[in-house]
């Protein structure tokens, strides 16, 4: 069973920090760098949650998590046109899958994903979303639709929300300004470890 509190972090010096603290399940999410720098960097993320025990789950770049020996992806809609979703599963690599709307959850459902992401639940600063935000009341939906895999809220989420989400049908909840751009990003992570696990 993944770990309830799910940060993504833009590079790899996140996972030596997050990992380390007691985060068991972390999303690498590169952008813009060179395909040397990414292929190191998921080398890194990935030494360091083999070492902790922690699920490592790269974004995007598929075929990097094929040849790195990565046992995580996640796939947004439009990663879902070109990825070879067949080579993954020979590779043994699992599949979470963003969605916003119900053709977005027809879609991912029909490559029978490990896990649906739903988003934004709250207005979020990190990038522009064509998308008003879901609220919690669209979680319980998804829940019915997603079954028994698990479900991960993410877009705006403050710890306070996120215990929310949890109580509306999520099963996971992700994070990345909360921690990343937080005075006390170990401490904070910590608090969302403590508040988010079930004991």
């Amino acid at each position: 069973m993944l770990d309830p509190f799910y940060p993504v972090v833009p590079d790899s010096s996140w996972v030596t920090k997050l990992v380390p603290a007691g985060t068991r399940l972390i999303q690498l999410r590169i952008k813009d760098q060179p395909e040397a720098e990414i292929r190191r960097q998921v080398r890194e993320a990935k030494s360091v949650c083999v070492q902790h025990g922690a699920d490592l789950i790269v974004n995007d770049y598929w075929q990097v998590a094929i040849d790195e020996g990565c046992t995580w992806v996640h796939l947004g809609q439009e990663d879902l046109v070109d990825a070879d979703v067949e080579a993954l599963r020979r590779a043994d690599i699992r599949i979470g899958v963003s969605t916003h709307d119900p053709a977005e959850l027809d879609n991912a459902l029909s490559i029978d994903p490990d896990y649906v992401a739903l988003g934004p639940i709250w207005p979020t600063k990190l990038k522009q979303m064509p998308w008003a935000p879901q609220g919690t009341e669209r979680l319980a939906d998804w829940k019915k639709l997603v079954g028994d895999r698990p479900l991960v809220a993410i877009g705006g989420l403050t710890l306070e929300r996120a215990l929310l989400c949890l109580k509306s049908g999520a099963d996971i909840v992700s994070v990345v300004g909360d921690i990343v751009n937080h005075a006390d990003p170990i401490g904070q992570a910590r608090a969302w470890i403590a508040a988010t696990r079930k004991p």
